[in-house]
């Protein structure tokens, strides 16, 4: 039967045959109109086809249609997601939570069964960010059956104890999913700005395939003493990173940041205590995020953002705040880390070894060279080299 043909057959059947009367009754797989003539009569239609072509009528799970929307908040096993302008209280199946192992030989030799279902460790599958779909539950919350691909996500390497438990070793956390770009925040002072840790944020948004932006909060703090702090935002706008300096106090450097951040679903991450709170609510006022100050005897940042949440922002485009971290490390990747400093991937193959060296203590590396001529800052070179070693450790731990 070819696609379409129970549209055309239910517009005959409609335009000369049904009655004021007459209504419609829909399955999953079969498509039934009663008429209101003679003596009760179903026509029946089978609507191969039908599913791709109005998902809204026959995309069911468990007799319940499925509506589409987006993960705006998450805690621990609940989420909030938005579809068309409306928020939901949303839980997780445990379908979700469960992977389904399938056998690996010739699939045409068996059948297409699952053969164990493995529960996943860890992670919470579900990122503020990934589009999802659900159905709603009696108790008139939604109830998660399926997460749809993603388009991009933002991880980094959790954290592991130490000494080491037995079986513990670290996994990839997923922050948030389907962004535009990331806005890594660093402070002009209290806490003292911490570059390599920018360099790691810059790395994963590469690894990631997203967008980046430096943004620099507190500069009210270092007015008297800002040549230090443009050399080192010189160097990251020279390899190709915007960058916004900002106060929270002066509100300079706001509007900038505003403009680049409108019509744009945008993730900030920083250290704690860089003052993103306070920025989120300069930029919009009324988001109501709690903001605690820094702590001024230990100089460290104290953790102001419990939950990760996205928020819409007025004339366009969303904000995820992040809760802040002292650490961040990159997870596993499968290309040569030079790949994610800029200012490195045109040299990645033109080594005396091509692709196999290390970028090191090798003789002949374009890479080295470079930093000895004065063409990659060699900070940034030593930062290449920390996060290098560190995915070697880990690896060697795994």
């Amino acid at each position: 039967m070819p696609r379409g043909f129970c549209l055309t057959a239910f517009k005959l059947w409609s335009d000369q045959t049904a009655g004021p009367e007459d209504h419609l009754l829909i399955t999953s797989d079969i498509l039934f109109f009663q008429t209101s003539h003679g003596f009760n009569t179903w026509l029946v239609l089978f609507i191969l086809g039908l599913k791709t072509m109005h998902s809204e009528v026959t995309n069911m799970y468990d007799g319940r249609p499925t509506i589409t929307g987006v993960v705006y908040k998450k805690t621990i096993g609940n989420y909030i997601v938005h579809t068309d302008g409306r928020a939901l209280p949303c839980e997780l199946s445990n379908r979700i939570r469960k992977q389904l192992i399938y056998p690996t030989a010739d699939p045409g030799s068996l059948h297409h069964r699952v053969q164990k279902v493995v529960e996943l460790e860890h992670m919470d599958p579900i990122a503020v960010g990934d589009e999802v779909r659900y159905i709603l539950s009696d108790d008139g919350k939604g109830l998660i059956i399926e997460l749809l691909p993603r388009r991009n996500k933002l991880t980094r390497r959790s954290a592991v104890p130490k000494p080491l438990h037995h079986g513990a070793h670290p996994f990839e956390q997923i922050i948030v999913t389907n962004v535009d770009q990331v806005v890594a925040v660093i402070a002009a002072a209290q806490p003292a700005p911490k570059w390599n840790l920018l360099d790691r944020y810059l790395a994963s948004a590469e690894e990631g395939g997203i967008p980046a932006l430096v943004c620099i909060t507190k500069l009210d703090l270092v007015k008297d003493n800002e040549g230090e702090l443009n050399q080192e935002i010189q160097e990251y706008q020279q390899i190709g990173y915007p960058s916004v300096l900002t106060s929270s106090v002066s509100c300079e450097g706001i509007d900038n940041l505003h403009n680049a951040l409108i019509g744009r679903i945008s993730v900030l991450v920083g250290k704690s205590g860089v003052g993103k709170t306070a920025l989120l609510n300069a930029i919009q006022p009324g988001l109501g995020l709690r903001v605690k100050e820094v702590n001024l005897v230990t100089g460290k940042g104290r953790h102001t953002t419990t939950n990760l949440e996205m928020f819409p922002l007025e004339g366009g485009g969303a904000i995820v705040d992040t809760p802040g971290t002292r650490e961040f490390g990159l997870w596993e990747t499968n290309i040569d880390m030079a790949m994610l400093f800029r200012e490195m991937q045109p040299l990645v193959g033109k080594c005396r070894f091509g692709l196999d060296c290390q970028h090191d203590a090798e003789p002949g590396c374009a890479i080295r060279k470079a930093v000895v001529a004065g063409e990659i800052n060699p900070r940034r070179y030593q930062s290449y080299l920390h996060l290098k070693e560190e995915m070697l450790d880990v690896r060697r731990n795994l």
